[in-house]
């Protein structure tokens, strides 16, 4: 089983302008709601690649049940904590440029917290747990290090996020991580110059720990260093970037998918481009039939 965690799961109401004046209102050409965060955005991505998995996260109020209700519509299957506030709405606004305003999400209590890491027990040795994006300032920094700690041995972890919640997760031995160049470049203070360089601070990653290092290169790919120091590289097929959010979360969740179905890394990373690809150049996220296109 695929288990993946989304902290601070989001409405996203996306709004298409054909034009924008600040001094006058302004009426939107369209307008569609989405759910948002990066767990269930690799869930729903695994859904599309039959990859059975459960999402697990935090939803509370009347925003709460209509982001369980789109994920349901998509067959997505969850197991929210439910708690006393409401799920956040972020607002795109689409308009020549991409325009994202994040809403910082509820309050969570300690004993809403720990109900979410009891939910963990249910993980057992060979299952996967995703953790995936930031950790809100209503949240303790060290909640992945908690939720891990709690996991049995033999369950393994992939981590998709930034900065110390990263580095902190090393210890853990992760089976992926998935940071993109400027994450990578970031982690360490470093300028990233060339592929030499990721694939320099991708091996110093799995010194401290990762299995598996995969950075996304935005158009140039992605490569990744496997857990036998096997250097992997793939390119982007060719399409018209129209949409960059859930990128990242299709190849996490096209990696996943891909090896457990193959045992191959080379085939994981084809998959997770294609995932990507199929995501980066439709209105929303990857579709199955996009996703065999690319491929």
């Amino acid at each position: 089983m695929i288990y993946t965690v989304t902290l601070n799961p989001a409405l996203d109401y996306v709004l298409k302008l054909d034009k924008l004046d600040f001094e006058d209102i302004n009426r939107a050409d369209g307008a569609r709601l989405y759910f948002g965060g990066k767990g269930v955005n690799v869930s729903k991505v695994l859904c599309e690649l039959e990859s059975e998995n459960i999402a697990l996260g935090f939803a509370g109020g009347f925003s709460g049940e209509k982001l369980e209700g789109l994920l349901s519509a998509e067959s997505i299957k969850t197991d929210f904590v439910h708690i006393n506030g409401d799920t956040r709405i972020n607002v795109k606004i689409r308009y020549q440029k991409e325009l994202d305003i994040n809403a910082n999400g509820p309050e969570i209590s300690e004993i809403e917290i720990e109900k979410l890491i009891e939910k963990l027990d249910k993980a057992k040795q060979g299952d996967y747990v995703v953790f995936a994006g930031s950790v809100s300032k209503n949240l303790p920094g060290d909640i992945y290090e908690r939720m891990m700690k709690r996991c049995a041995d033999g369950v393994n972890f992939v981590v998709d996020a930034e900065g110390d919640l990263l580095l902190n997760s090393l210890k853990y031995k992760p089976f992926l991580i998935k940071p993109n160049h400027h994450e990578l470049a970031k982690l360490f203070g470093a300028e990233i110059k060339c592929e030499e360089d990721v694939i320099t601070y991708a091996q110093k990653l799995r010194g401290m720990g990762a299995k598996n290092v995969l950075v996304s290169l935005a158009e140039n790919g992605a490569v990744l260093l496997d857990e036998n120091n096997t250097i992997h590289r793939i390119k982007n097929a060719e399409g018209t970037l129209i949409n960059s959010v859930g990128c990242g979360d299709s190849m996490v969740a096209g990696f996943i998918s891909g090896y457990i179905k193959t045992g191959d890394y080379a085939y994981a990373l084809k998959l997770a481009g294609a995932c990507g690809n199929a995501t980066a150049y439709s209105e929303g996220l990857a579709k199955r039939e996009d996703i065999e296109r690319y491929m």
